[in-house]
């Protein structure tokens, strides 16, 4: 049994590595869909409304085996038409860190949106009357205040994304849930071995959820002052 709860472990942590590398992927696709809702022109408005829209429409299952399926059937497609023998076989972990990041990048979206319409519109304007350029006043005046507008949906998606990558195990990645199935097979003592990997996403959200808690007071200090 001892063996069956270390190769879980294992997987656990590749969970970690999906996960973070799927929200590197979902936050830098929430800050362009965010900057093209927000641009005001329309085609990059139309874009980003379809994006949006699609994705927090379709189940993250289907997209992931759409993804999965589909994009390597394409892929084969195209590569003979070029004339090439050779196939293309997608890494289950290049395409569960894709589609996790690609449909929370959606989220991500919405939430840097609402975040950067909460910044007091004069604070723009005063920068930029002030010399400063775009990117500068981006870095200075509005990331700061867009991170803590940010911070309680971020942490939402965050948590949500977490949970996500237990779809992965469906495409063959040996993540942690895939293990525990593999181990509740072998054993008939599924009711252990899922318990096991609940106990450790429940771990990774609480750890996830204490360390937001303390960024997002930390971005608010100033405001409570005010305030009292």
């Amino acid at each position: 049994m001892s063996g069956y709860y270390a190769s879980i472990l294992q997987g656990a942590l590749l969970t970690v590595g999906v996960s973070l590398s799927a929200l590197l992927l979902a936050v830098l696709l929430g800050l362009i869909g965010a900057a093209a809702k927000l641009s005001g022109r329309k085609l990059p408005v139309a874009l980003a409304t379809v994006y949006t829209t699609v994705v927090r429409g379709v189940p993250e299952l289907v997209l992931m085996l759409l993804i999965f399926y589909g994009g390597t059937i394409g892929m084969n497609n195209l590569l003979e038409w070029m004339g090439s023998k050779s196939t293309f076989d997608i890494n289950p972990f290049l395409a569960g860190v894709l589609t996790i990041g690609f449909i929370y990048g959606a989220y991500m979206t919405e939430t840097f949106r609402g975040a950067i319409l909460a910044i007091p519109k004069g604070q723009m304007e005063a920068a930029w009357a002030f010399g400063m350029g775009p990117v500068r006043t981006f870095l200075r005046i509005t990331a700061p205040q867009m991170v803590r507008y940010a911070l309680p949906g971020f942490t939402n998606n965050w948590l949500v994304l977490i949970k996500a990558t237990a779809l992965i195990s469906l495409i063959g990645l040996h993540e942690m849930t895939y293990l525990a199935k593999q181990a509740s097979a072998a054993t008939r003592e599924p009711f252990t071995f899922f318990l096991f990997a609940a106990a450790l996403f429940l771990v990774y959200t609480s750890v996830s959820l204490w360390a937001l808690r303390r960024l997002e007071r930390r971005y608010s200090i100033g405001v409570r002052r005010a305030a009292t």
